[in-house]
This record gives C-alpha cells, sequence and structure tokens, in this order.
C-alpha cells in the first residue's frame, strides 16, 4: 500500500468555500458573455481575398470568347490580280495583300485575344486602347488546326467592364482557284474582232459562307458576332471592284503605278459570313427600281439579254417579299452576280448576291422552260434569306435550318410573283427528297447542340435536305396547323423583334405561340428536337392507330411519340377531318374502324409522315385508283406510291402491293404520280440492274410508258411542248423512260433529231435536249461522243452545257466512261463547280457505277485537297456513287474506306459515309428477302 497524508479541518473548509465562489464566479462570466454576444455579434475577421482570375487558357470547344465583342471592321484588300494578260511581259499575280482594324469591347478582365485566321501571313499585328491609342504590348500564336484560333498574348491585360480597344493587323494571302474564301477563277471572253483569237479572261470573287471570312482577313468569324463593315479594295485598271455596299472610285498612285480604290459604303451589322467581294470585268445591266439594282455576268452574256429574264422577275419577287413580311428590304442596293465557277447554287451576300450561271441567266432560244423555272426559284431563294439568315440570323451553325428552311419555304411564295404555280410540287422536292436521308439512323435532328457541331466539316454537313427540305416540309406543316394567317403574323412578328439580332428555335416559337391557343411547343418539339419522322398505322378492322419511328433498315430507333395531326378522307364522305395523336400507341379511334369504306391519311401530304393501312384497306385503294383514280387527290396518288413502296423496302408491307399500285399509271397521264413511281421504280433498277431481274422490269416499264409516249408524241413529233408546265415535265419524263427501256420509236425519234443536229440543224426543243441527246449517246458511238464533247466546249450558254455535261455520261462505252471520268479533275475541261455533279451522272450509269467508285476511292485523297476545304458536298459525291451498293463486297469496300478515314483523322463527309453505309446494308438484306418476289411479279405481268 501507499503513504497516507493528512490536513486539518479548518483548512478544509477554506478549500471548499473557495471552490465553491470560483466556479460560480465562472458561470456568472459565462452568462453575462453570451449576454453581450447576443447584445452585440462581434464581427469576423477579413477573409485573404484572392486575385482575379484572369483567363489565359483557350476554350474548351473550338467557339470563340464570348466577353470580346467586335463592333466595327475597317478592311482594305489589294489584289495584285490583272483582268487579263494582254503581253508577253507581264505575269500574272495570284496574290493579295491587306489590312484591317477591328473594333471590340472587352466584358471581362482579359490576357488573351481570340479570334480567326486561316491561310494568311500575318505581318504585323497590334493592339490598342480605343480612347487613347495607348499601345498593349502583346505577342501572337496561329493555331494549324481545326480551331484557326489567332491567339494573341499581351503582357498586361484587358480591362472589362464594355473597354473597347482596337486590333489593327496587315497581312497578305494567296489567291487559289479552290473556290472558297477570295479566289480566283477564269473563262474565255470572245474577241470582239471577228478574226481575233479568242480571250483568256481572269477575276477574283469570294464565298465565305460557312468559316471562310477568316481566309480573307482576320475575325471573330462566328454568325452571332456581328458587326458593320468598312469595305475598300484598291485593283488594277480596266476592272470594277464590287462588294456589299455601294461604292465610290478614284484613281491613286502606289510605287509609282496606277491603281484604283474603291470605297464602299458601311454595311448595317452582319456577320462575317455575308460579306462578299469580286474584282472583275463583268458588265451589267440596271433593274429599274426604288433600290439599286444591277445584275453582273460576262460581257456576250450580257449583250445577248440573258439577264434580261431575271432583271424582270427579280423587283416582282422583292416586292413579294416585302408586303408578306411587312419589312422593306434593308440595304441601299441589291446587286446579283453570275459566276462562271461558283461551288453552290446561289449564296445571299447581303446587297450582292451570287449565283452560278444557270441560276441568274436565262437563253430565250436554248433554254427550257425548266431553266426558266431554275432561275426564278433560285432568285426567289436567294432574295427571301435578305430576311431569313441576313436580317435575322441564326445563333450559331446547330440551328442552320432557320435560315435554309425558311428561305426554302417561302421560295414557293415568291415565285408566285414570277407567275410560278410550284406549290404541289412541294412533296415531291422536299418531302419526298427529305423522307429518305431522314429514314436513317444516322441523320440529324432540325436543331442539335450546339456543342455537337463544332469544326468546318461538321458545319458543312448539315447543308442537308434535312436542314432544307425536312425543315422547309415542317414549316409547311405548321402553317396548315396553325392556319397560314395565324402562321405568317407569327413570322412578321419574328423578323420585327429580332432584327439585325441573333436567334434560338425558341425565339421564333415564342413570336408563333402569341397567334394562337394551340400547344405549339409540344407539338413543334418533336419535330425540330428528335430525329427522323413517324410512320402512323391504321388498321381499319379495329380503328387502332398507332406511330413508330419509320426506319428504312429496321433497328433501334427511339420510342419519343410525335404529335401528329392526321388529316383523312373516307370514300363514303370527301370531307376533309382531322384527329391529333400524341401517344405512341396502338389508340382505338372509332372513325376508323371501317367495314366497306377506305380511308386516306394526310390529305395533300401536309404531314411530314408516312402512312400505312392493313393490308385490306390497301387493297380498296389499289382497286379505287384503278377503277375511278380521280376520287383520290393528285398529290396522294404520288404519296400513295411513294409510301408504299417506302414501306416495303422497310419490311413493312408486301413488295407485290407497292409494285401493284404503279398499274393504274397505265390511264395516268398527271406529273406527280407518275414522278412518284418513277423514283421509286428507280430504286428497283439501282438494286436490280445488274441481275436477271432486269429483263423484267424493263419490259414492264415499257409496257406502262407506252400509253404516257403517245399521249405527248404529237407534240414530241412536233419539236413542241404542252402548254402546262407539269405536262412539259412529264412528256420528259415519257421520252427518258420510253428510250431507256427500248420504246423502238422512241429510239428512232431521238436518233434522227440527233443526226439532224450533227448536220447543223438542231429542232430538238430545249425541254427535251437532256432526254434525247443522253438517249441518242446511249445509242451512238464514239463519233457521237466526241461530237457532243466539242458542243459542250463550244457553247457558253451554262444551261445548255448542264445538258450536254448530261449527255456524255450516258455512253455505255467503258473506256469513254473512263476518260471521262479523268476529265472531272482537270478544270479546264470540266469546272471545279461540276467535278460531283459529273462524276454522279457517270455513276447513274450502271456501266459507270463501279467506274465512278473505283475513281473516287482511288483519287480521294487529291479530291479532299483540292476540293474539300469548302462547301462543295463531297457528301453527296459519296452518296451518288455508291447508291447502287447492295452486295456484301461493296458493303466492306465502304467499311474499309471508312477505317482508312478514321485513320486519316480527316473527318470530311463522315456523317454522309455513315448514310451511305446504312443505306447499304438496308439494301442488302431487302434484296436477299425481296429479290425472287419481286422477280416473280414483274414477269408476271409480260
Amino acid at each position: 500500500m501507499a503513504k497516507g497524508t493528512g490536513i486539518s479541518k479548518a483548512v478544509a473548509v477554506g478549500i471548499g468555500v473557495i471552490t465553491v465562489s470560483s466556479v460560480c464566479g465562472l458561470v456568472l462570466m459565462v452568462v453575462m458573455f453570451q449576454i453581450q454576444i447576443e447584445e452585440k455579434r462581434p464581427l469576423r475577421p477579413p477573409r485573404p481575398t484572392k486575385p482575379p482570375v484572369i483567363p489565359t487558357d483557350l476554350p474548351t470547344n473550338l467557339r470563340l470568347y464570348d466577353y470580346l465583342i467586335p463592333e466595327s471592321y475597317k478592311v482594305v484588300l489589294q489584289p495584285y490580280l490583272y483582268s487579263a494578260i494582254t503581253n508577253n511581259y507581264t505575269n500574272q499575280s495570284f496574290f493579295f495583300t491587306g489590312k484591317s482594324t477591328v473594333k471590340f469591347k472587352c466584358m471581362k478582365v482579359s490576357k488573351t485575344i481570340l479570334l480567326h485566321v486561316h491561310n494568311l501571313n500575318l505581318t504585323n499585328v497590334e493592339v490598342r486602347k480605343s480612347d487613347s491609342n495607348e499601345k498593349l504590348e502583346s505577342r501572337y500564336t496561329i493555331h494549324y488546326n481545326e480551331s484557326n484560333f489567332l491567339e494573341i498574348q499581351l503582357e498586361g491585360e484587358l480591362s472589362g467592364n464594355g473597354t473597347y480597344y482596337d486590333l489593327f493587323t496587315t497581312f497578305e494571302g494567296e489567291l487559289f482557284e479552290d473556290l472558297t474564301g477570295l479566289y480566283v477563277s477564269r473563262y474565255t471572253e470572245e474577241s470582239k474582232d471577228e478574226d481575233g483569237e479568242d480571250e483568256e479572261r481572269f477575276f477574283a470573287t469570294s464565298l465565305l459562307q460557312p468559316t471562310d471570312a477568316r481566309r480573307v482577313f482576320p475575325c471573330f468569324d462566328e454568325p452571332a458576332l456581328k458587326a458593320v463593315f468598312d469595305i475598300t479594295i484598291i485593283h488594277r485598271p480596266g476592272i470594277i471592284a464590287l462588294s456589299n455596299g455601294k461604292g465610290e472610285t478614284d484613281s491613286t498612285e502606289i510605287d509609282g503605278e496606277q491603281w484604283f480604290e474603291t470605297i464602299f459604303s458601311q454595311t448595317p451589322i452582319m456577320s462575317t459570313y455575308l460579306l462578299a467581294f469580286t474584282i472583275t470585268n463583268f458588265e451589267y445591266i440596271s433593274i429599274p427600281s426604288g433600290t439599286n439594282m444591277d445584275i453582273y455576268a460576262r460581257r456576250e452574256a450580257i449583250a445577248a439579254g440573258h439577264a434580261d429574264y431575271a432583271a424582270e422577275i427579280t423587283r416582282k419577287i422583292l416586292i413579294r417579299y416585302e408586303n408578306e413580311f411587312e419589312l422593306k428590304y434593308p440595304m441601299e442596293k441589291l446587286d446579283q452576280i453570275a459566276l462562271p465557277d461558283f461551288s453552290v447554287r446561289g449564296m445571299e451576300n447581303w446587297g450582292f448576291i451570287s449565283y452560278q450561271e444557270s441560276g441568274l441567266l436565262y437563253d430565250e432560244d436554248s433554254g427550257s422552260t425548266f431553266d426558266k423555272e431554275w432561275v426564278a426559284t433560285q432568285i426567289a431563294h436567294e432574295l427571301a434569306h435578305q430576311w431569313f439568315g441576313n436580317l435575322v440570323t441564326m445563333r450559331w451553325w446547330n440551328e442552320l435550318w432557320l435560315n435554309e428552311a425558311f428561305a426554302t419555304y417561302m421560295s414557293y411564295t415568291g415565285v408566285e410573283a414570277a407567275d410560278w404555280d410550284l406549290k404541289d410540287l412541294f412533296v415531291l422536292r422536299e418531302i419526298q427528297s427529305a423522307f429518305q436521308v431522314d429514314s436513317l439512323n444516322s441523320s440529324h435532328p432540325l436543331s442539335l447542340h450546339e456543342n455537337d457541331i463544332q469544326t468546318s466539316s461538321e458545319i458543312i454537313e448539315l447543308f442537308d435536305d434535312v436542314t432544307y427540305s425536312k425543315g422547309a416540309a415542317v414549316l409547311r406543316m405548321l402553317s396548315a396547323y396553325m392556319t397560314n394567317e395565324a402562321f405568317m403574323k407569327g413570322i412578321r412578328t419574328y423578323l420585327k423583334t429580332f432584327e439585325y439580332n441573333n436567334t434560338v428555335y425558341n425565339d421564333l416559337l415564342e413570336c408563333l405561340q402569341k397567334e394562337t391557343n394551340l400547344d405549339l411547343e409540344g407539338f413543334m418539339s418533336t419535330w425540330i428536337e428528335q430525329v427522323g419522322y413517324p410512320v402512323i398505322t391504321i388498321i381499319t378492322q379495329t380503328g387502332e392507330t398507332s406511330q413508330e419511328q419509320f426506319l428504312l433498315k429496321p433497328g433501334a430507333g427511339h420510342d419519343i411519340p410525335w404529335h401528329v395531326q392526321i388529316t383523312y378522307i373516307k370514300s363514303d364522305d370527301s370531307g376533309l377531318k382531322k384527329d391529333l395523336l400524341r401517344v405512341k400507341g396502338p389508340v382505338r379511334r372509332p372513325h376508323f374502324q371501317l367495314k366497306d369504306q377506305w380511308v386516306l391519311a394526310n390529305i395533300n401530304c401536309t404531314g411530314f409522315y408516312r402512312v400505312n393501312y392493313d393490308e385490306e384497306n390497301w387493297n380498296k385503294l389499289l382497286m379505287q385508283l384503278e377503277k375511278n383514280r380521280h376520287l383520290i387527290p393528285l398529290i396522294n396518288r404520288g404519296q400513295l406510291i411513294d409510301d408504299a413502296f417506302n414501306l416495303a423496302r422497310a419490311h413493312r408491307l408486301n413488295v407485290t402491293i407497292a409494285l401493284s399500285l404503279t398499274k393504274f399509271l397505265v390511264n395516268e397521264t398527271e406529273y406527280i404520280p407518275w414522278e412518284s413511281a418513277l423514283k421509286n421504280l428507280d430504286h428497283f433498277i439501282l438494286m436490280f440492274d445488274r441481275s436477271e431481274v432486269y429483263g423484267g422490269i424493263t419490259k414492264y416499264l415499257r409496257k406502262l410508258v407506252t400509253g404516257l409516249y403517245g399521249h405527248f408524241e404529237e407534240y414530241t413529233n412536233n419539236a413542241t411542248i404542252p402548254e402546262d408546265h407539269t405536262d412539259q415535265y412529264n412528256q420528259v419524263n415519257a421520252i427518258s423512260v420510253a428510250c431507256a427501256h427500248g420504246l423502238p420509236e422512241c429510239i428512232e425519234m431521238a436518233t434522227s433529231l440527233f443526226m439532224d443536229y450533227k448536220n447543223g440543224s438542231n429542232m430538238i426543243h430545249p425541254n427535251l435536249r437532256r432526254a434525247i441527246y443522253c438517249s441518242a449517246i446511249a445509242a451512238g458511238d464514239e463519233d457521237d461522243w466526241e461530237f457532243v464533247w466539242e458542243e459542250y466546249q463550244m457553247t457558253t450558254v451554262a444551261a445548255e452545257k448542264d445538258k450536254l455535261r448530261y449527255a456524255l455520261s450516258c455512253t455505255k462505252e467503258i473506256w469513254l466512261l473512263n476518260r471521262y471520268l479523268e476529265y472531272t479533275l482537270d478544270p479546264s475541261k470540266i469546272r471545279k463547280m461540276d467535278m460531283v455533279s459529273t462524276i454522279n451522272y457517270i455513276a447513274k450509269n450502271v456501266a459507270g457505277q463501279p467506274l465512278a467508285w473505283d475513281f473516287v476511292r482511288g483519287k480521294w485523297s487529291y479530291i479532299t485537297q483540292e476540293y474539300g476545304a469548302g462547301i462543295i458536298s463531297l457528301g453527296s459525291l459519296l452518296d451518288g456513287v455508291t447508291k447502287r451498293f447492295s452486295r456484301d463486297v461493296e458493303l466492306e469496300e465502304l467499311k474499309q474506306f471508312q477505317r482508312e478515314q478514321d485513320k486519316n483523322e480527316k473527318g470530311f463527309a463522315a456523317r454522309a459515309l455513315e448514310q451511305v453505309i446504312e443505306r447499304t446494308e438496308a439494301n442488302i438484306k431487302w434484296v436477299n428477302e425481296n429479290k425472287q418476289n419481286v422477280k416473280d411479279w414483274f414477269n408476271g405481268e409480260l
């Protein structure tokens, strides 16, 4: 045990008292402290402040900073190009220099300026504060990748809060013949002297959409970064300079040489891709109007009156739009120019629209009525863009349809001012075209997420049938749903509210929603935001109605239902009725439960959907067409054929029902059902013209078309055409099909007229030349081919050149087709803008298809290098040369081609390649399942 200790009682009592007193004191102090805290809370000590984060890193995507906002540009360009070389001691110069000052606003402190530049050599870069002209020391880096970033790093920093700065650059660049940016082109001009030789002429022009303004000068090259532009062009004597604004030209001397300086009036606030520049010796005609309107073209085209028709209709279409939109055209001038080499049909540059020659020029002597219609359609499309795209612009390319779908849809109204009624053709040209690409899993929604569209290649791929044609079809459907009056009222509000600004789809929706009590968001979101379209299935025995995504290749679609307004008529009640289907179903609709009647849905194809029925209803409709086709509306006669054939391709309908729907055409003379049938039978030809099935197909078509050929034969033999425009189209169908499938009287007619042409007397009506030239070349020899090639080289009328260029692809001689393919990559023989369509013409020929595919594969690296930088559609090239693909070996070739592209990481036409692979897989499956049935059906009809 431990040793113990002890204390007295008195000491113990004292210690106890002291302890108790201490505890009480402590408790009191705690209480008083809490009272003081409640009455006056102490302040926390200040946290240490962190310095603001000043951005220095590049964006994680390929988009520019949103806090650097351009306001104005002053751009001076000096191309050293001569329009002609008239002596032996002057060298042509494909070179330009320039300088640019962009004033921009900075909304956030930053040490970095980011904008775009591509294929330019920068010789000076300076950044100054706008108010004081203080120079900010900097260094710059050009990123040679898909970003095209010009990154300027500052030693100091940009102030935020809306401070203005000026970025000054000088630069130089080359004028390539690549049809992108500011490029050079050439053409031949007839000598003014009768004995003189033709002379080569040069001009420079531009195509900046979608991302090529950066090839001309450093800029913030995104559609939402709008600014005003002051453009000056310094050019050689003897040529003129054109741009978006009105120009004033004065002579000046530079380094002892005479030059001319054209200063253009300031543009309104606009996107960079809408700028345009041309330096040329073209001539022009003026259109009497309150707005300055001139049309520019080659001297001989103007002298021959080829621009007269465009001059006649431009003002009419413009006024129609001004009245329709209740908004005046905002620019002080409207110039249009016809270019011999331009990679797109037309470009809506604000105040200075560019076209291929065939889109603006019309020759009364050699032009067809189709050529004339084409000019009206192109002008109407580009003029519609002056409001949709130029005045009001989509915020980013992911919603390109806000530009292109509206221009496409409104053009059908615009051409009415030029006396063209084409609205019934909308179904053939827009709906049926869009149906094809949108029936693939590799299609895309109208509105994509912004982050899904980054690179120039991804942007270019959006210029497709979904964006243009499906977008226009959806607008047409929406107009029918909410009434055209309410739709146009909403459109006027949209244009007025957002003029000179950028929009997203929801901005449009809000303006339209104000004009109706209908749930537009619920109705439209499914059509805009999701891929594909539905097939509506109606079972008349039960009335059950359902919908699901229509796919050519059955597989993993999506289960999201569309809001579908089903319009319909019945055999015992022709009154139009409506039914809104919001669910996938099946749901029972008593009005679709029928015994002895038939039902027909989607009247006049106002909805963007296909319709399938039970076999009994299909047979009733088939019998009605054969008994009295006129009880079925004209557009629906074409729709029934197109739906049935595509339902058969998608394994949803027996192929014999689709084929049987063509039998009534023996007595039909209308264009829409015939064109629908021929488009779809052309797919059968593509699938089977390399097999034993083709014999039955060609005999059936010869029998089917004999009556139609006879219907128009008197016109054809007398070198005349019917009065009705759609009859004129069907006359061409009759000749094309009859000659292609061996109708003796057609081949004899074509050969005879062609021989007269070779002998110096071309009595072939311009409407019929394309078909007759092709038929004659297909039946002819090398001498005939050489004659047409010489004619092609000699003619200067673009529309006639196009007819001859097509005819050259019709020969059956393999060696001539191979020669023609080689010509397509020689711009002195086939213009660059015509390369894709010419190869596709050759691929359409059964003898030329394997040659074209091998050619494209073998030359792909060269083609993408020379043609892949701009907006030329390499996707349409892949689509054209693979349309016949329906064999396993062809699928493997496509997949190998895809692997090579993935390895090279080029990204050209990647979406199109996915689509043709998916289509080929669907073709293989369909042919394997239907070949024998198709063969038996055609043989049974002989």
